[in-house]
């Protein structure tokens, strides 16, 4: 099934989003609603709620006094953080439950207002997150709710910051208008994006790509997507998983590219890489078939010590390339290589972008980004490798660390992180 999480501050309107959702087809789970279910009369979390707060906390019928609770809690937080460790973990089983029971192939939405707050993002294929602005939440509140501009204000305070919700988010929908243009945002995102997600994934399949090879302006946000889509990538197969890199030209500060993320997934061995291949699948990576290996640069011609896999992407919203390849080998070491020369060398920046030009535009009429791919690898053989090689030698450059693989441990035994020595010099930052 798709997951999606969805949440937006308070008066953001995502009650409105996930029942025009709800009307699409989709399965919505409520944790506010799951969160007054969990401590019902009779229930064990009124039962612990109790034990942490005593009988106060109780209405003359038995059941919960709500405000009597929120006052306790509200302006507290070690109080706070009592009643969440009882109802958060109890509220997620539920909804673990309910989701377990939706159809194949469904799309299930968690409405979640505390989703960021909580760090469940890496759970779910999208974060969906509805936003309007400060000042027109406190209105809304004002105007529906007949609260005072600080009782607004301090509900808000109370959450997490539009900027750390808007920083979760893959997709926003704007609600700084009308409920029907909210609406409308929603049914193009279900007909565009979950709906089409939804077909690719219950099937693993790639979503199709189109358009050819066009370069774009370097985009300040591809680190925060990569960012996203790697937390998933461990989500689904932490396991195996002993890398994990943002590479590639999008990796590359102020450098145009493509509107693809490249990530490369470290593995033990092509074994591991075939023993993921169905977790990643599940979690919208689907394997592209026929891609085994890199092409061999000179240094290490032989393509046995090149072999990988390659993982694409069902969410149509949203073009990733993941490459599995095996932690030391050639293939692994040139990606993160080739990355952190081009941040550090503005030459070689300069020269890549010249032949990313100039094949961009011998493909821009067939539309061919393989044909794209292709073109370039006497570049990156016969000279950017040389190049990339010299500066290795030059700086002392060695890989990012890494987890070792220990079999002989028991699962008890954390594995050991492999530090190498690192180049220090300037644009060096790791992904």
């Amino acid at each position: 099934m798709l997951k999606i999480g969805l949440t937006g501050g308070i008066a953001s309107g995502k009650s409105v989003a996930a029942a025009r959702l709800r009307e699409l087809g989709a399965v919505v789970i409520d944790a506010d609603a799951l969160a007054r279910e969990v401590v019902e009369p009779g229930t064990p979390g009124l039962a612990r709620v109790v034990e942490a707060f005593s009988n106060a906390i109780l209405a003359p019928d038995g059941g919960l006094d709500r405000p009597k609770l929120g006052g306790l809690v509200f302006g507290n937080p070690e109080r706070l953080a009592v009643l969440n460790g009882i109802i958060h973990p109890l509220v997620r089983e539920r909804a673990a439950a309910l989701a377990a029971a939706a159809p194949k192939g469904a799309v299930v939405v968690q409405d979640i207002p505390l989703l960021v707050e909580t760090g469940q993002g890496a759970n779910f294929h999208l974060v969906v997150v509805v936003d309007a602005p400060d000042d027109v939440r406190v209105q809304r509140m004002v105007q529906h709710r007949h609260l005072s501009a600080e009782e607004a204000q301090a509900r808000m305070a109370a959450q997490a910051t539009r900027e750390d919700r808007l920083a979760a988010a893959d997709i926003v929908l704007d609600n700084s208008g009308s409920k029907a243009e909210l609406q409308d945002a929603v049914d193009r995102l279900w007909k565009f994006r979950l709906a089409p997600f939804a077909g690719n994934l219950a099937r693993h399949r790639l979503a199709p790509r189109t358009g050819g090879p066009v370069l774009m302006p370097a985009n300040p946000d591809w680190p925060a997507q990569a960012g996203r889509l790697m937390a998933r990538l461990r989500a689904a197969a932490a396991q195996d998983i002993l890398a994990l890199d943002h590479v590639g030209s999008t990796a590359v500060p102020g450098l145009d590219a493509k509107d693809v993320l490249d990530l490369q997934l470290g593995v033990e061995d092509m074994a591991a890489a075939e023993r993921i291949a169905p977790l990643l699948a599940d979690a919208g990576f689907p394997g592209w078939p026929g891609i085994t290996s890199d092409n061999p640069k000179p240094s290490r011609p032989d393509p046995a010590d090149w072999r990988k896999r390659m993982h694409g992407n069902a969410d149509p919203g949203r073009a990733v390339n993941v490459h599995v390849r095996a932690v030391g080998s050639p293939g692994w070491r040139f990606a993160l290589c080739f990355r952190d020369w081009l941040r550090d060398d503005a030459a070689a920046r300069a020269d890549y972008l010249a032949e990313k030009r100039r094949v961009a535009k011998l493909h821009g009429v067939d539309k061919s980004t393989a044909g794209y791919a292709a073109d370039k690898e006497g570049w990156f053989a016969n000279y950017a490798a040389p190049r990339m090689d010299a500066w290795a030698r030059r700086t002392g450059w060695q890989p990012p660390p890494y987890i070792t693989p220990a079999p002989e441990r028991g699962p008890e035994a954390a594995p050991d992180a492999v530090p190498g020595p690192r180049h220090t010099g300037p644009g060096t930052a790791q992904s």
